[in-house]
């Protein structure tokens, strides 16, 4: 059943392709556990998790395969990523753009010796690279940033970056729950030490999906020690990869949901998807600016770089209110609150209003879209 005039993507996807539901019921019905067993059951799940590598490297340019690591969504995959690359006594810049998932294991890290340092943003909400640059020396372990605002939609500049951290040697720690998906990504060529998806959103997989890509040569402390399938007479849990980053059984049934969604994206194409979603947005965009007393937030100018998301506020009315008056009058699916964003808000001034985000798929439909800016505009009277 399709849910129409759905604009939380940002959170999760709930309109799907057909085949991730399927590839999900396939799976329950044929999966035993990969790597434990030569059995027919056992070897597919053991072909549905690597056909899933396999597609996720090649969505994200990571080449060989092994180097994705499959999670139960990004917060566990950067968890993995600071955790286990970071220690006390390092230094670490990020940015106010961050979700609470980097925030705060950074903090944990903060409170175990670790020196943090948090960049602003100018007006629009883009990152201060100037402050990212000054505060990024020989002494800095790693820059860990967003590669786009779940509250803003402003895409970070991961080339400018990346230059920051060659500069100071540093790792690049890439937040790409927005992104993964959504943009073209190529952590090879944009030279990203670690990048931590997940596979709700914009992959459009099924919730406690998720997982990092790690650069060869870099090795990552695991999160968890336990079950590896192999080398079980060793105390120590296996380092090489993916292994050394998924103690445990995985959800295969979820794993072969994401990996239909990859091959759905894959052969729709990235840059067809990232047109389609750009145009949606910018529509919704134009018919909602004119609204009286509407606060649009981020950077809108022409030729920023963006996710196809629109936080926005109406006057002095609390966010919660306008989305659920959007979805009780006119059956519109929005996101109201702090979006667990709690730096950028600060930023922006709205730390008590909140703000209504409104996030597309080019599975929405321009009906809509006019839909949704004409309820907003009867709302704003």
């Amino acid at each position: 059943m399709r849910i129409d005039h759905y604009f939380d993507y940002a959170a999760t996807s709930v309109n799907k392709p057909v085949c991730v539901r399927e590839a999900v019921c396939q799976a329950l019905e044929r999966s035993g556990n990969p790597g434990r067993g030569v059995h027919a059951p056992a070897l597919f799940a053991a072909e549905t998790v690597y056909v899933a590598r396999e597609r996720i490297a090649n969505l994200l340019g990571a080449g060989d395969p092994a180097r994705i690591a499959f999670t139960m969504n990004a917060t566990q995959a950067l968890n993995t990523a600071i955790k286990g690359l970071i220690r006390p006594g390092d230094h670490v810049v990020t940015t106010v753009l961050e979700h609470n998932s980097v925030l705060r294991p950074l903090y944990e890290m903060r409170e175990r010796g670790t020196a943090l340092t948090i960049a602003g943003c100018d007006e629009y909400g883009n990152v201060d690279y100037d402050q990212v640059e000054k505060a990024a020396g020989k002494e800095t372990r790693a820059i860990v940033c967003t590669h786009a605002s779940n509250l803003t939609g402003n895409v970070v500049n991961l080339a400018r970056m990346r230059e920051i951290a060659d500069r100071c040697g540093c790792l690049l720690i890439v937040d790409a729950s927005q992104t993964a998906g959504a943009l073209p990504t190529d952590v090879l060529a944009s030279g990203i030490d670690v990048l931590c998806f997940t596979g709700h959103k914009s992959l459009l997989g099924p919730q406690g999906t998720g997982g990092l890509y790690v650069r060869e040569g870099l090795k990552v402390r695991p999160l968890l020690s336990g079950g590896s399938g192999f080398a079980s007479f060793s105390e120590k849990h296996p380092e090489i990869m993916p292994e050394a980053l998924e103690a445990g059984t995985l959800n295969v049934h979820g794993t072969a949901g994401l990996s239909a969604a990859a091959d759905y994206l894959l052969q729709k194409g990235i840059d067809a998807i990232c047109r389609e979603e750009e145009h949606l947005a910018q529509l919704f965009y134009e018919e909602i600016r004119g609204i009286s007393d509407i606060r649009i937030y981020g950077d809108h100018r022409p030729g920023a770089e963006r996710v196809p998301i629109i936080s926005l506020n109406l006057g002095d009315a609390d966010s919660s209110y306008v989305s659920d008056l959007l979805f009780t009058e006119y059956g519109i699916c929005t996101r109201p609150g702090a979006h667990c964003a709690p730096l950028m808000h600060k930023a922006l001034g709205t730390e008590d209003q909140g703000a209504v985000r409104f996030s597309f798929s080019f599975l929405n439909t321009e009906e809509e879209i006019l839909r949704a800016a004409r309820a907003l505009r009867e709302i704003a009277g």
